[in-house]
């Protein structure tokens, strides 16, 4: 109804359950507390959530909203003339001084949801769609419980990338000084752990609205040892080891293209084809590094006669038999 972005309904939340921490939804008549309604205080956390995250709303729309959920009746029509809406609006304005001095008027607040963008774009992962939803599913769900009141907004993004990380088979490189990411990020990977086992206890424990299994796609993790870490770390010299392989074959394939183009073989064709001419390459003795330095010794080598040479530096010893008379010899030198 109101159309809040889902950060404000974080915000809200935390101002919730801190609100519960110190009160009760029953009455204590020997203290003189009265009982607070969750419908009430979740009015005011809004309201309250609205203005510190600088997305308000009219007192008249959230008044509305209220009166039509307490209801159960999302079509009721509520005007100033209703004494339901003014019922909520005082309410909502008595509750929020008693929330101020229950939060202690700490309303410096920091979501997980911008903190588990920005590493997301440190590990450079913000355009996995699969990953970034699953771990932005956690933080909704963390919404839901007080996992706020137990872990600091940066170890619950942590702990959201963990979880998500483990269901999507992804793995986070090493720094240059052989640190896993959590302790790049600055989070301890026993309160990580020890996060994603609080949101997998709650999600075995809840059943399903439409009967189905229980369970969910965040599987718990044991506190102790490295066995399902190595799931969400990719060492450092595991990844040069195979960069090194893959740079090693590519220069292979490199230098092997190369003196196939500098003998004058197509890259192009079959195998068959490709054999035969290197075959034939390999049956010409003069036989150059270039296409041009060929034909140049052909010239010189072969025209009146036969020839028959060996390579040495940088000529060619060559016997030149005169092909008319047979009976003289004449030995040279020609230069490539």
């Amino acid at each position: 109804m109101l159309k809040l972005p889902q950060i404000t309904l974080a915000t809200a939340s935390v101002f919730l359950h801190r609100f519960f921490m110190r009160h009760s939804m029953v009455e204590d008549k020997a203290a003189g507390k009265p009982a607070n309604h969750y419908y009430s205080v979740a009015a005011t956390c809004l309201f309250l959530a609205t203005k510190v995250e600088e997305n308000c709303r009219k007192m008249k729309d959230l008044v509305v909203a209220c009166v039509r959920v307490a209801q159960k009746n999302p079509g009721k029509v509520v005007d100033e003339q209703d004494k339901e809406y003014w019922r909520w609006r005082d309410t909502i304005l008595h509750m929020e001084d008693i929330l101020l001095e229950a939060v202690c008027f700490d309303l410096s607040l920091e979501p997980p949801y911008k903190t588990l963008f920005e590493l997301l774009c440190f590990f450079g992962e913000e355009n996995n769609k699969r990953l970034r939803n699953a771990a932005w599913a956690f933080v909704n769900d963390s919404c839901l419980t007080m996992l706020c009141l137990l872990f600091s907004s940066r170890a619950i993004a942590a702990s959201a990338l963990y979880a998500a990380a483990r269901h999507c088979e992804v793995r986070f490189l090493d720094d240059a000084g052989g640190r896993p990411w959590w302790e790049i990020v600055g989070v301890e990977l026993r309160s990580i752990k020890r996060a994603c086992n609080y949101m997998a206890g709650i999600y075995e424990n809840t059943p399903l609205r439409n009967g189905g299994d229980g369970g969910s796609i965040y599987e718990r993790t044991p506190e102790d040892g490295d066995e399902w870490v190595a799931k969400t770390r990719e060492r450092r010299e595991e990844r040069e080891g195979s960069r090194g392989r893959e740079r090693s074959e590519g220069l292979e394939e490199s230098l092997r293209r190369e003196r196939e183009v500098s003998a004058g073989v197509s890259t192009t064709g079959s195998e068959g084809e490709r054999k035969r001419r290197r075959e034939e390459i390999d049956d010409i003795p003069w036989g150059g590094d270039v296409k041009d330095e060929r034909e140049e010794k052909r010239i010189k080598v072969e025209p009146n006669g036969t020839m028959n040479g060996v390579e040495h530096g940088n000529g060619v010893e060559v016997k030149v038999e005169d092909a008319a008379d047979g009976d003289g010899s004449e030995e040279g030198e020609v230069d490539p």
